[in-house]
């Protein structure tokens, strides 16, 4: 099998570098140990004298990175018109936030038809293609139109909503008529994978039986399957990094308080506003909590360009400002609030030091970061998780302390309830918790689509439509002029 991964953008993972959400996390263990190649953007763009998609590739592991210069005409309406202003706030039921132009859908589309055509290269007999996320809806019709007859498959990081919010994307129906070209579609959750369900029976009026759905491109079947980590890879990680100088100069100035920990994109989906709400309103309920915890929120800022991002790395920081101003003292601050990242070595290790991981999106497909907390933790001592019941990880870590992120009062509690836990019960829980990560592993999430989207495709009818007469004319001349 020769296994083409394709994802928005591509990370190369070095030891020192900042990972930016948990789809990099992911993938790039997939790639070293299995021999795949990992497609996406180079993160750079070039202008309309670019006919044809050039990729630079380079060796990770046993596998291989191509990273693709993006047309600079059509990039910034499909990443931070349609596919940010857009798709990401309804994925996330914020459609008050949908702003997109019929020029964003197009360019959106012209994006993912660019994409197919540079998968061309990659294309071999017995080729499979696993496309990542919301960014490629489409990217499995354009290459069925390119004549590609091999397995394609698609799997979502994020949740997709109910039928009502999906409907407010604009051309929605014809996305999701493209979507039905993969051969297999995989959610995170049952929930998610029913609303999709939901919309394809009653908006397309298709027929849907046992999660196979039957259309004009022939079988798709839509299923579950919650991505996982390596906690055996990432705890010896977290033991590690204790003695990295990031995590050895935070451990020194805590001079024995508690510590939590919080480590998010800069995003409106993360629920950032309200934990540190919450956090204030447990050092006003709890005034003995003061000097003997303090928060560390690391917020990595992401798609500046957007305008309601803009407003929130302006909102949390004054929020921040407000809240350390009111419970802040000379020599101790209440929240540690640094908008940079850091490589999953470090993060490890800060993990490991914290006693309590807070992540309460509003909103979240799944959350790494609540499966990496608890793989960090020193199995004699374990932290304790905080975690949002509408984030998926919930559905597994139900060992967490559950909560629900509107609720400020009631984080408040918990938050306050976690760092008093005694031991045992932090075991007990620890114990659960690990016990879900090592049976659902990153490893096993890759094996288990990969065998469902083969044994898919081969039981499947899916109908290729005739090949396109203009450009590429055969796929092997266009795949030539690539190398």
């Amino acid at each position: 099998m020769n296994l083409v991964v394709v994802s928005n953008r591509v990370a190369r993972g070095k030891p020192n570098e900042p990972m930016t959400g948990g789809l990099a996390a992911a993938l790039l263990p997939v790639v070293e140990k299995t021999g795949a190649i990992w497609v996406g953007s180079s993160g750079r763009v070039r202008d309309g004298s670019l006919k044809e998609p050039f990729a630079e590739v380079e060796a990770l592991g046993a596998g291989a990175l191509a990273m693709l210069d993006l047309p600079a005409a059509h990039y910034g309406g499909y990443y931070e018109g349609f596919a940010n202003s857009a798709l990401w706030p309804a994925l996330h039921s914020r459609a008050d936030l949908i702003r997109a132009s019929q020029s964003d859908y197009a360019s959106y589309r012209e994006v993912n038809a660019f994409m197919a055509r540079a998968l061309l290269r990659f294309r071999k007999p017995d080729s499979v293609f696993w496309i990542q996320d919301y960014h490629f809806l489409a990217l499995g019709a354009e290459l069925r139109d390119l004549g590609v007859a091999q397995p394609i498959g698609f799997f979502l990081h994020t949740p997709w909503p109910t039928r009502a919010v999906i409907s407010g994307v604009p051309n929605h129906r014809a996305l999701i008529e493209a979507m039905l070209a993969y051969d297999l579609i995989g959610f995170q959750t049952g929930e998610d994978c029913e609303n999709f369900l939901a919309y394809v029976r009653f908006d397309l009026g298709l027929a849907v039986r046992d999660g196979i759905i039957t259309s004009s491109s022939g079988r798709t079947r839509a299923a579950v399957f919650p991505i996982g980590i390596d906690p055996e890879r990432f705890a010896q990680q977290a033991t590690k990094a204790m003695t990295h100088p990031d995590v050895t100069r935070l451990r020194r100035s805590l001079n024995g308080e508690k510590l939590a920990i919080g480590v998010d994109r800069l995003d409106y989906s993360k629920g950032l506003g309200n934990r540190i709400k919450a956090f204030d309103k447990m050092w006003t309920l709890y005034p003995n909590l003061r000097r003997s915890v303090s928060l560390l929120q690391i917020a990595t800022p992401s798609r500046g360009g957007i305008e309601a991002y803009g407003n929130l790395q302006s909102e949390i920081a004054k929020l921040v400002t407000d809240v350390n101003g009111v419970h802040g003292e000379v020599d101790w601050t209440p929240i540690r609030y640094l908008n940079k990242g850091f490589g999953q070595g470090v993060l490890a290790g800060l993990y490991r030091t914290a006693q309590v991981g807070v992540v309460t999106p509003l909103q979240d497909g799944m959350n790494l970061v609540a499966k990496e907390y608890v793989a960090a933790q020193n199995p004699a001592d374990p932290g304790v998780l905080v975690l949002s019941k509408f984030a998926g990880a919930a559905n597994e870590l139900d060992a967490a302390l559950l909560v629900n992120p509107h609720d400020i009062d009631g984080m408040a509690r918990t938050i306050a309830w976690a760092l008093a836990m005694p031991l045992s019960e932090r075991r007990t829980r620890w114990d659960a918790m690990m016990a879900k990560l090592n049976s659902h592993t990153i490893q096993q999430w890759f094996a288990d689509f990969i065998e469902a989207l083969q044994n898919t495709h081969d039981t499947g009818d899916t109908v290729l439509p005739e090949p396109p007469t203009v450009w590429p004319r055969r796929a092997s001349d266009v795949a030539a002029r690539y190398h």
